[in-house]
C-alpha cells in the first residue's frame, strides 16, 4: 500500500486539510502531520533552538509545534518511519503564484520532501476569500495518481494553483512557468500599552504580471496551473560571465 504524507501551513483546523485527505482517499494510507497553528509565510524555516512537541489528535492526524518543513521531517523520519511514496502539501487558503513560492510554507513542505527523496506537490486555491476546495481536492487526487504512476525528475516537485470557481467552470490544466507578483507592502507602526513600539508588516494583495505561459495568467483565465519547480537554483547562464570577471583573492 502506498504511503502518503499530507501537511500544510494553515494548521490543523484549516478546511483545506480535510478536503485534501478526502481527495486523496483510495490511493493509499494517508497520514497528516500539520502545524498546531497557522504558519503562513514560514517559508523553509526549521525549528532548531527549542524542542518540538507532537500530539496525535486522530488516528490519521498529528499536530506539531513546528513549521511545515518540521512536519515533513517528523512525518517521514519518526511517524511513518518507512519509505514515503508521496508528500502533498495543502490545500492552501490563498494562491502560491510566481514569487509567492519564496515565502510559502506550503511550497516549502514540497521542497523539504523533495530534498529527502520523496515525490511531492503543493496545491493552493487562488483566493483568500470564500475559498471552495472541491475542485482542488478532486484535482489533487487525480494528480497524485499521475505522480505515483509516472514519477518526477530528480530534484523536481510540482506547484499547483486552482482557480476559486465552480469545478464546471474550470477550463482545464496548463503546465506553466512562474510568473511575477508585484508586492505593495506597508509597515504599520504602533505603540503597546507600555509605550513600546511594534510593527505589522502588511499591505494589499499583490497583483501579477500576466505574461503568456505563466501560472498567474493561467489561473486568472480559469485554468489550473501546474508548475514544475526544481531545487537547483543555479543561474547557469551567468557562470561564464562571472568567470570572465577573473575575481581574485586576496
Amino acid at each position: 500500500m502506498k504511503k502518503i504524507l499530507v501537511t500544510n501551513d494553515d494548521g490543523v483546523h484549516a478546511p483545506g486539510l480535510e478536503a485534501l485527505i478526502q481527495g486523496l482517499s483510495g490511493l493509499g494510507e494517508i497520514i497528516a502531520v500539520v502545524p498546531n497553528q497557522e504558519r503562513s509565510s514560514a517559508s523553509h524555516s526549521l525549528t532548531l533552538h527549542h524542542p518540538l512537541r507532537v500530539t496525535r489528535v486522530r488516528k490519521d492526524i498529528y499536530v506539531t509545534t513546528g513549521t511545515p518543513s518540521d512536519c515533513v521531517i517528523i512525518g517521514m523520519m519518526e511517524i511513518l518511519k518507512e519509505k514515503v511514496d508521496l508528500v502533498v502539501s495543502g490545500i492552501n487558503n490563498g494562491p502560491n503564484l510566481g514569487d509567492d513560492v519564496t515565502y510559502s510554507g506550503t511550497v516549502a513542505a514540497g521542497i523539504e520532501a523533495t530534498l529527502r527523496g520523496a515525490l511531492s506537490f503543493a496545491v493552493s486555491v487562488a483566493s483568500f476569500r470564500a475559498c471552495r476546495y472541491d475542485a482542488a481536492a478532486g484535482f489533487a487526487g487525480r494528480l497524485a495518481g499521475y505522480v505515483l504512476k509516472k514519477g518526477l525528475p530528480e530534484g523536481t516537485f510540482l506547484n499547483v494553483n486552482v482557480p476559486n470557481i465552480r469545478p464546471a467552470a474550470i477550463k482545464g490544466v496548463q503546465i506553466t512557468r512562474m510568473g511575477k507578483r508585484i508586492y505593495r507592502d506597508e509597515m504599520v507602526r504602533r505603540r503597546d500599552p507600555r509605550g513600546g513600539t511594534y510593527y505589522w508588516i502588511g499591505g494589499k494583495e499583490p497583483s501579477a504580471e500576466k505574461g503568456s505561459g505563466t501560472d498567474c495568467a493561467a489561473v486568472a483565465r480559469g485554468w489550473i496551473s501546474v508548475t514544475p519547480l526544481q531545487l537547483d537554483l543555479t543561474d547557469y547562464k551567468s557562470i561564464k560571465g562571472l568567470r570572465n570577471w577573473r575575481i581574485k583573492y586576496p
